[in-house]
């Protein structure tokens, strides 16, 4: 084996280890007794589940933790962020994808350009437009920002338009079809790929942000998990770290279980793209 191939692999394994180990630390550590961070070691000495239950029964004395609340309040944004942002890139790159108006080159270099700079640099403007509208510590003004903010899904997704034959599209004129029949009834099915990865990375961008909900929310009740379980840790006489766990492995529950459900999609969609190249 050459050496170059060698030093990959040991690459690889070290960058696997790198990212596999703390989320292992932090699975192991929702059922380890006691609230400390630190432990002497990786797999418990005793088991146990109390963690996971005072985040659904609320039976403490010293603390209220509405986690179904949040729980259900972030599922809530996410979802209907995906639905709308998917909805909203989707159709924009058709549009940029198979129109030519006046404009358009210098509109898609704006879209770029703004979707280069990090999101929270505009958090300023986004917070004053959302008091003016009213719609501060509203999930209204979350979802708003998550559908409207994914820009450079929106470049990915011409670039995929642009490589389905416009043949398709002028049969189907011919037949008598509108613009948004053709675009449910002949794109929308040939872009299983992409919509698979757009849903993916939008429900995924709201379900973890901080960001931005820490700048909407203000009541407890309306906070989304990443708030409520930031709240946890954020003094410094909190030793809360293990409930804290245990709330992170709840929160990797539907990503995980969304990825696997539409991965086969992403892969039998490009697997069907290269077979038909």
């Amino acid at each position: 084996m050459k050496p170059r191939l060698i030093v990959s692999y040991v690459l690889l394994v070290l960058i696997g280890v790198a990212c596999f180990y703390p989320a292992l630390y932090t699975i192991l550590s929702s059922f380890r007794e006691g609230n400390s961070l630190f432990s002497d070691h990786l797999i418990p000495e005793k088991w146990t589940l109390q963690h996971y239950k005072d985040l659904f029964l609320n039976n403490r004395a010293d603390r209220y933790i509405p986690y179904t609340k949040w729980y259900l309040n972030t599922l809530y944004v996410a979802t209907i962020s995906m639905v709308l942002g998917t909805l909203l890139q989707l159709l924009t790159a058709y549009a940029f994808s198979r129109f030519r108006f006046k404009g358009r080159k210098q509109m898609l270099t704006i879209v770029l350009i703004l979707g280069m700079f990090p999101g929270f640099l505009s958090i300023m403007a986004i917070f004053v437009i959302l008091k003016q509208l009213n719609l501060l510590d509203t999930h209204a003004a979350l979802i708003l920002v998550y559908s409207a903010g994914a820009a450079l899904g929106m470049f990915i997704a011409k670039g995929f338009f642009d490589t389905i034959p416009k043949s398709l599209e002028e049969a189907a004129r011919i037949d008598g079809a509108s613009h948004m029949t053709v675009f449910t009834r002949v794109i929308l099915p040939l872009s299983r790929p992409i919509l698979t990865y757009i849903s993916l990375t939008t429900f995924a961008g709201a379900w973890v942000d901080f960001i931005f909900a820490r700048s909407i929310l203000r009541t407890p009740e309306k906070w989304t998990l990443a708030v409520g379980l930031w709240n946890l840790v954020d003094s410094y006489n909190s030793t809360e770290f293990t409930l804290f766990a245990a709330g992170c492995v709840l929160i990797a529950i539907p990503i995980t279980a969304l990825f696997m459900y539409t991965s086969r999609f992403l892969v039998d969609g490009l697997t069907a793209g290269a077979n038909k190249g």
